[in-house]
């Protein structure tokens, strides 16, 4: 199985903690040379030096911060005056924040719509060129199990993660042809800060204990515990590899089997 990413560029988003930060360090130890993208710069030195680098990899980074599309426009072009070869990208951003959808307001819509989907285009847009010129490409977005199952509370979440599942299907089925594949990988809960602050609204909200919510969320798991980032991370970098070249178009739930869907 051929799972080396040897001379490989992956730019990936949201990498400075959690899952966007597990999946760069993945990909490095496949050998791949990693771009970090996140908007605390003092963050993001601090996991490039955490990089590992034994393999001849020269990894970077750049400042974006998701909530301005057009600045990160900006901040692709220059990056891209500086690279001439991106053969992986890694869409990974913060969810909405939660709430019933009935109470959502047309602008949380239309700001989670350009932090999720309005970004991956303009990401893919700017490295589908190189791609195709390598005849290598793999775009792998991290959603949600909610584009299988809705989830409850998370209204805006629900709707533009499924937006973002219809836009990658639809441009995998453009770009197969070019060896470019576009996949979804799905995390369940998973132990991030995110999860933490879930956690603690529902405690709030409940009037319980911290721990006794964690138990009753993972009693709806039938692993009966919570992900690791690292294991989110093995699904999307194995997408990456030479070894998931013929995988093209699909959502992979990583969620301890929760989705009650097939």
């Amino acid at each position: 199985m051929n799972l080396d990413l040897t001379d490989k560029r992956a730019i990936v988003c949201g990498s400075t903690q959690g899952i966007g930060k597990a999946i760069a360090l993945e990909l490095v130890q496949l050998g791949a040379s990693v771009t970090l993208v996140a908007r605390n710069e003092a963050k993001l030195k601090e996991v490039a030096q955490e990089l590992d680098n034994s393999k001849g990899q020269q990894h970077d980074y750049f400042v974006a911060d998701f909530s301005k599309p057009d600045e990160l426009v900006q901040q692709l072009e220059v990056y891209l005056q500086q690279h001439e070869q991106v053969h992986i990208l890694v869409n990974n951003t913060g969810g909405p924040a939660g709430g019933p959808i009935v109470n959502a307001k047309p602008g949380e819509f239309l700001s989670a719509f350009n932090m999720h989907l309005i970004n991956n285009h303009n990401l893919a847009q700017a490295v589908i060129p190189l791609m195709k010129n390598a005849g290598y490409g793999r775009i792998i977005n991290i959603i949600s199990t909610s584009v299988k199952q809705p989830l409850h509370g998370l209204g805006v979440s629900n709707t533009i993660r499924g937006a973002v599942a219809s836009w990658a299907k639809t441009m995998a089925n453009e770009l197969g042809q070019f060896g470019i594949t576009v996949n979804n990988v799905l995390p369940g809960a998973t132990r991030t800060g995110r999860l933490e602050s879930i956690i603690e609204n529902k405690a709030k909200k409940t009037d319980s204990a911290v721990d006794k919510v964690e138990e009753e969320m993972m009693a709806e798991i039938p692993a009966r515990r919570f992900a690791e980032p690292e294991e989110v991370a093995a699904a999307a970098a194995f997408l990456a590899t030479p070894a998931a070249a013929y995988i093209n178009g699909i959502n992979v739930p990583v969620d301890g089997g929760r989705t009650g869907s097939l």
